[in-house]
């Protein structure tokens, strides 16, 4: 079974374990199906971190479940599958530190599918990656989807047919991503609100001064979608100098500052969008959250839980706040993805999803 175990962590700590929770309804059907459940997963991009910690975690949930520590063909990790009872759990060390992963090798999407008989992925928030352990391994056994998987799937699929009012918010950065999502919801939602450092690149297009904020690299083609009437920007921001932060409109930005968040004029612009909207779709946070500039993040969150609108919120830092706020139960439906999600929203499928038709 395929899950995604890559948590935020900080000095080897977990920060937050909503995608390990998001796994256990498929591990806890299989388990009581009787079958051996063995656990692909990875942290971290080069393989270099273990999932040592995760297994900790783990176990605070299934104190059942074991993890093999030695490299994934090693004849202990053989010994040890072999000696496995029905209804064991076991998980295995990082799968990126195995050179075949990344490069959807398939001797070596072989050699992991001959550990079991049938597989499942229930790892949405990595199926947009052609690697081994979601595509590969599908060409050597029977391929079905977890629970999460398919819970990811009918959500979001619920934006390719949304009820109006329909708000859109767009956080994060990494514009040239995002913009097959700006274009398809801008014809398709009533409102598209743009934040994060992504709103920087329209404040650039503009011609305001944007000082020290993060940017897109080169110049970004912004200008066709001002003609639209469905875009929102921020009207007014957070600018921040050393210890020093102020709210001021976007062309009032200084040299030496960075925009760090959205304003409380916007805040409550916004507000009013999701107080009117019967479906709102949000993935990214509106601030630059890692640095402690999360406020406007948490305080949309709030609202977006008060609301009567069908809500769907995915991206890992506003997954984290969701966590954090404890408002999980009081959203429609939390997202595990964040790349992924928002592939899946501008194509409708994923690499992953594919394998397994």
């Amino acid at each position: 079974m395929r899950v995604d175990f890559n948590v935020p962590m900080k000095d080897g700590k977990i920060l937050d374990d909503f995608r390990i929770k998001a796994s256990l309804p498929t591990i806890e059907y299989l388990k009581k199906k009787g079958a051996i459940v063995i656990l692909l997963a990875h942290i971290g991009d080069d393989g270099k971190e273990s999932l040592k910690p995760v297994a900790i975690r783990l176990k605070k949930f299934l104190p059942e479940a074991h993890f093999i520590e030695s490299s994934i063909f090693s004849d202990e990790t053989k010994k040890i599958i072999n000696d496995l009872k029905n209804g064991d759990v076991v998980l295995l060390e990082n799968i990126r530190r195995e050179e075949g992963e990344k490069k959807n090798s398939p001797s070596f999407a072989r050699g992991i599918s001959r550990y079991g008989d049938i597989y499942v992925n229930d790892a949405f928030s990595v199926s947009h990656r052609p690697h081994a352990s979601i595509i590969g391994i599908v060409k050597c056994l029977p391929g079905y989807a977890g629970l999460q998987m398919i819970d990811e799937v009918d959500n979001l699929s619920k934006a390719f047919n949304p009820k109006h009012p329909f708000l859109f918010i767009l956080g994060g950065s990494k514009f040239e991503t995002k913009i097959p999502l700006i274009k398809k919801f801008l014809r398709e939602a009533d409102h598209v609100f743009i934040g994060g450092a992504i709103a920087n690149d329209f404040f650039k297009g503009k011609g305001y001064e944007v000082g020290t904020s993060l940017v897109s690299e080169g110049m970004v083609q912004v200008k066709p979608f001002f003609k639209n009437k469905n875009l929102v920007l921020p009207i007014d921001v957070i600018a921040n100098k050393g210890n020093t932060s102020r709210n001021v409109k976007p062309n009032e930005v200084l040299h030496d500052e960075s925009i760090v968040d959205i304003g409380k004029d916007t805040v409550e612009l916004l507000g009013g969008l999701i107080e009117k909207a019967a479906f709102i779709l949000w993935n990214g946070p509106l601030g630059k959250y890692e640095s402690g500039f999360g406020g406007s993040t948490e305080k949309i969150l709030k609202l977006i839980s008060k609301s009567k609108a069908n809500s769907i919120v995915g991206g890992g830092d506003t997954v984290a706040l969701i966590t954090k706020l404890k408002l999980a139960d009081k959203i429609g439906f939390v997202s595990t993805g964040g790349g992924a999600t928002l592939d899946f929203l501008a194509k409708g499928t994923l690499p992953g999803i594919k394998a397994l038709k």
